[in-house]
């Protein structure tokens, strides 16, 4: 699981990154509106501790922008301690809200209360219009009818629905897809896993539930009708 932690303060950060350090965990670390806005696209993190007072902007513009992309879980962490804050936050779709100074424990124990009711925001089944994907059992249905797909495919397929709507970069997918094979691959292997994928869940004719960003990558369209 990685969590994005967006604070302009860095020894407070890696503060953070050594209190929470686990051996399932890593952490992409921004300072800035720009770079959070970057760093998600670019490492697609499950979960979000974000500062709202930051060098080049506002953290609600980037919770507002984050929660038109996805529904991850997100603590804000702020030296705003005036009730107005809290609540403009939680009306943003942050999940909780704690105040600076604060204890490490505490922080620690509200991420793990996030982390537990929303399952780290992975789905081990995913079902919609017709699909039915369970990336635990390895069960792969089209309106009922199996679908055989490739180790490559099955995590280039999860990938995707599990972030509906989000730009995955080329480079993203394809350091998740084969970083456990160690060996130098090349672009269009990702290209032709795509058009395999495609071809088992499309039917010809019809629009594609993966959609090409050109130039950038790929991402999931919730529903063709959309």
């Amino acid at each position: 699981m990685t969590i994005q932690i967006v604070e302009d303060d860095g020894a407070l950060s890696d503060g953070i990154v050594l209190a929470l350090r686990e051996p399932e965990l890593c952490f992409v670390q921004s300072r800035d509106v720009k770079s959070a806005k970057e760093d998600f696209t670019e490492r697609s993190p499950e979960l979000v501790i974000l500062d709202v007072n930051l060098p080049d902007g506002s953290g609600y513009d980037y919770l507002k922008w984050l929660r038109e992309r996805s529904q991850l879980p997100v603590l804000v962490l702020t030296a705003n301690d005036m009730e107005m804050d809290e609540v403009r936050s939680l009306a943003l779709g942050a999940d909780d809200y704690m105040t600076k100074p604060f204890s490490l424990a505490v922080l620690r124990a509200r991420i793990e209360a996030l982390m537990r009711r929303s399952g780290g925001r992975r789905q081990t089944a995913y079902t919609e219009d017709g699909f039915f994907f369970d990336f635990e059992e390895l069960r792969f249905l089209k309106d009922g009818r199996e679908l055989s797909l490739s180790v490559n495919e099955q995590r280039l397929l999860r990938l995707l629905v599990e972030h509906p709507g989000q730009l995955l970069t080329r480079n993203v997918l394809i350091d998740r897809i084969w970083s456990d094979d160690g060996a130098f691959v090349d672009e269009n292997a990702l290209s032709v896993t795509v058009n395999r994928l495609r071809g088992k869940l499309e039917e010809k004719g019809k629009a594609s539930y993966i959609q090409t960003v050109y130039g950038q990558g790929y991402l999931w369209k919730k529903s063709r009708e959309s």
